[in-house]
């Protein structure tokens, strides 16, 4: 099949099923998996053209519902974070389109700029799950807590005979305003700064606007890593964040294509849809048993898939 506006070919089927398995994994982190998904279109279908950051945030448009549903199902979306993530991000992503495509049309400066972000929170990650401070402890007392009452749950439905149902609203927040962010998960309670989180998302949308992953994705691990959040409790907030700023950023790279008539900006609908389509699915299913795998099972993934990709993009760059 051809898609013209990406200006490559390739077989209808291997758009969702490669979305389907990068985000059934990804979305356990809060991650959509666009950021993944964008160095295989760009080293592997040859999509190259600007338009590939839109095309990414398109597929978060059509994946990310699916699973911030199955979160809000679960009782795990902490909204106060969502809000601001969105409210931070929004603006820094329109800065990042114009950004792509008058600064960073050459995918070659524009892998190596990608290659900085993912490496910065590749290394963020890693180095918090070597730690063992204070906070971390807190944070594996309550994810593990989480885990228990999930593995009891399964006992329970499964001696009568029942699939296993959604674990009870495990979050309740407890102070939203100006000044501070808090809620508990499981008797822990977590404290975080609003301007401190607005800040960074701002910056963070700038870099995924850029990078076409709409911003909350590189939230989660900020989430987890900076602020000591659990993963169990920001997932949802980061994917509903990624969903809003992805909708606008759509929007405005498809705007851009009236300024940039000689240049490829708007996504590549028809690719984007399949890449959702799939990644629809991926999240659903992953946000479903994100509950059931350990919580440094998930973080160790992201780290070394997101450390992984960077190293190939830096070699690529020196390499030519």
């Amino acid at each position: 099949m051809l898609f013209a506006t990406a200006g490559i070919e390739v077989n209808p089927l291997i758009p969702p099923l490669v979305a389907f398995v990068i985000s059934f994994f990804t979305s356990m982190g809060g991650v959509s998996g666009a950021f993944l998904l964008l160095p295989f279109q760009m080293s592997f279908l040859g999509y190259t053209n600007p338009s590939v950051s839109a095309t990414n945030q398109l597929f978060n448009v059509v994946a990310i519902p699916s699973g911030v549903y199955r979160y809000c199902q679960e009782g795990r979306m902490v909204w106060p974070l969502t809000w601001i993530v969105v409210i931070g991000t929004l603006p820094g992503v329109l800065i990042g389109a114009i950004v792509r495509v008058v600064y960073l049309p050459d995918p070659r400066n524009f892998k190596l700029f990608a290659a900085g972000v993912l490496l910065y929170i590749g290394v963020k990650m890693i180095r918090d799950l070597l730690s063992n401070n204070a906070g971390s402890a807190n944070k594996t007392k309550s994810e593990n807590r989480f885990q228990e009452m999930v593995r009891q749950r399964r006992a329970k439905t499964a001696g009568q005979g029942t699939a296993g149902s959604a674990p009870p609203p495990v979050i309740t927040v407890t102070r939203f305003n100006l000044k501070r962010v808090g809620y508990t998960f499981y008797d822990e309670t977590f404290d975080v700064s609003f301007w401190g989180i607005f800040a960074l998302s701002f910056i963070v949308g700038i870099a995924g606007g850029i990078y076409g992953i709409g911003g909350g994705s590189i939230m989660a691990p900020f989430f987890v890593t900076i602020f000591g959040l659990p993963v169990y409790t920001v997932a949802g907030a980061a994917l509903m964040g990624t969903f809003v700023t992805s909708v606008a950023g759509v929007a405005f790279y498809q705007g851009l294509a009236w300024v940039y008539p000689d240049v490829s900006v708007a996504p590549d609908w028809s690719l984007g849809v399949l890449f959702g389509l799939g990644g629809m699915a991926g999240m659903y299913l992953g946000a479903r048993c994100q509950k059931f795998v350990p919580a440094k099972t998930i973080k160790w993934m992201l780290a070394a898939v997101i450390t992984i990709t960077a190293a190939k993009y830096i070699a690529e760059f020196f390499g030519h």
